[in-house]
């Protein structure tokens, strides 16, 4: 059956004083939230819609994957939904998602906002996500170039996030994989400042470890100004094996989470 051998790793960065980033790592699931820049609370935001997702493809190994990360946004958002209710402060809380999951057989990516996932099949690289953002919508209709979106002041406002106020709209679709594919999920603290050819050149690297590793550090020494999180994982075929990972950033702190024990099982699972 399918399954990820992975690495992954969430640094705070040079300039931000705390870790909006959050994610999980494990043989089944990949995902990262980021914290929307300038809201209140986005460790919280992150941390919970990560916890949710993880939470949900740990107790639900063999549900239909775009069903469950479906199910799991939605789940996240009413966990933002009560986190607001209990304390108003984190009003305007919100965080991106980016999912990879599968059940051994089925794979699907799940979407909202602009973290990223990247497909490395036979050398060539491959944007798997849509940046569901402003600029984005933009180049699409053709009134902006790539280039100018990526130097646009507004290339971080997003048109989805999981948040306390709107149901989100997650993209899920089906994903297809192959034995020896490398995938990449990360926050927009690496893609603001390496290139395609740059990403692509470090996640050839052999080693999962050291390419996560060389990709922070090349975000990092390119004057990235965010928080960093990336996770490259390797597709296998094995036996399966418990589902149990790591998880990164601001989720690593449980007093970030909304409330952990309100997690229930799936009614539609």
């Amino acid at each position: 059956m399918l399954q990820f051998r992975f690495a992954a790793h969430s640094d705070v960065g040079l300039v931000r004083d705390n870790n909006e980033d959050a994610g999980f790592a494990g043989p089944y699931l990949l995902c990262v939230a980021d914290g929307v820049g300038g809201a209140a609370a986005g460790e919280v935001a992150s941390a919970t819609t990560s916890y949710v997702v993880s939470a949900r493809a740990l107790a639900h190994p063999a549900v239909d994957p775009v069903r469950l990360l479906t199910a799991a946004t939605l789940e996240a958002h009413d966990q933002l939904v009560a986190g607001v209710t209990a304390d108003p402060r984190r009003i305007g809380m919100a965080t991106t998602l980016t999912a990879i999951l599968t059940n051994g057989a089925q794979t699907a990516l799940a979407q909202v906002g602009d973290s990223r996932a990247y497909l490395l099949r036979a050398g060539a690289l491959t944007q798997l996500t849509r940046d569901q953002t402003m600029v984005q919508s933009l180049v699409d209709a053709g009134r902006l170039t790539p280039e100018q979106a990526a130097a646009s002041p507004y290339r971080h406002v997003v048109l989805q996030a999981v948040d306390g106020e709107h149901t989100p709209e997650p993209d899920v679709m089906p994903l297809d994989l192959l034995v020896g594919d490398r995938v990449l999920l990360c926050s927009d603290g690496l893609t603001d400042v390496l290139s395609p050819a740059a990403i692509q050149m470090l996640l050839s690297l052999d080693g999962r470890s050291m390419a996560v590793e060389r990709l922070v550090r090349a975000a990092l020494d390119s004057g990235s100004r965010d928080n960093v999180t990336v996770v490259v994982a390797d597709v296998v075929d094995a036996p399966a094996v418990a589902g149990n990972g790591q998880v990164i950033g601001a989720v690593l702190d449980l007093a970030n989470v909304v409330d952990p024990t309100a997690v229930r099982p799936l009614r539609s699972a």
